[in-house]
């Protein structure tokens, strides 16, 4: 493994004090082990991590009761070093563990999501090659193209609607400042007041009212948080679509079933050529 390669992590501990009701209804220790479509949720994003030839290493952050029967998940015939990584209490003490002394790019997301494609990765890769920070994006559109019940909360700008991916890249060690504004987890984006002290009341105000495009609201975190900040507008409205409940665990099922996305292999070329054709819109 190198220092300098591409390294992934995939954050699959559950919230201190919470049992995920999937896993619940699965009867599994952790919502990443619930089975869909003849395995693990956090099995078909290792499979896809493994198939993909930008990656170097993975990292899964993870209680460490969970560790034994996530090792027996891990592609062995990948070449690619797959680390267990002990959760930490939040998701930035969990990503700066799971980094450790890496100093090349990062990207960061979710064992439930399922529908990752090797050439999101790719493309994260690409644009943290000109910037410090990016994140992942889906127009509406793209996402109720894929699926017509596949996401209900989109996040309002001047230039339409989007929905999140669960996919984030950091280009260097320095820019894991940037987890700062996840301390905490899940409840963030329901405090008000840690909103504002991350992106500022007028920022807020502004993008509450959908009075910002995408890239100025981009260049104006860029500037609150002291880094180079991208958004990465994927074509592939899957992408925004992972296992958060009932609802969502059948619709993933379903577009598994009628279209896999799995661990598709990105061959030197394709890969090449998605490089050239990385989307993003930049701070």
């Amino acid at each position: 493994m190198t220092r300098h390669g591409l390294r992934v992590i995939v954050l699959a501990a559950q919230r201190q004090g919470v049992r995920d009701p999937l896993a619940a209804r699965f009867g599994v220790s952790h919502k990443c082990l619930v089975p869909l479509h003849g395995q693990p949720l956090v099995a078909h994003v290792l499979g896809t991590l493994a198939a993909c030839r930008a990656v170097d290493s993975v990292a899964i952050s993870v209680e460490a009761g969970a560790f034994d029967p996530i090792r027996q998940l891990i592609p062995s015939a990948s070449g690619k070093a797959f680390d267990l990584v002990a959760a930490r209490d939040n998701i930035t003490e969990s990503v700066l563990a799971a980094a450790g002394d890496h100093s090349g790019p990062l990207v960061i997301t979710t064992a439930d999501n399922v529908l990752l494609s090797a050439s999101s990765v790719v493309t994260m890769r690409k644009v943290l090659i000109d910037h410090d920070g990016a994140v992942a994006m889906a127009r509406r559109e793209s996402v109720l193209d894929a699926h017509p019940d596949g996401q209900r909360r989109f996040y309002r700008f001047r230039d339409g609607e989007y929905s999140n991916c669960n996919l984030y890249g950091l280009a260097h060690c320095r820019a894991l400042r940037a987890a700062e504004i996840f301390r905490g987890g899940g409840q963030f984006a329901k405090k008000a007041s840690r909103i504002v002290e991350a992106f500022g009341l007028a920022n807020l105000v502004l993008l509450k009212l959908g009075l910002l495009s995408l890239p100025t609201a981009m260049r104006r975190i860029s500037k609150r948080v002291g880094l180079d900040l991208a958004a990465v507008v994927l074509p592939d409205g899957r992408q925004a679509i992972d296992v958060d409940n009932d609802r969502t665990y059948a619709v993933v099922q379903e577009l598994l079933e009628s279209h896999p996305s799995g661990s598709e292999v990105v061959t030197a070329t394709a890969e090449h050529r998605m490089l050239d054709q990385g989307q993003a819109v930049s701070a």
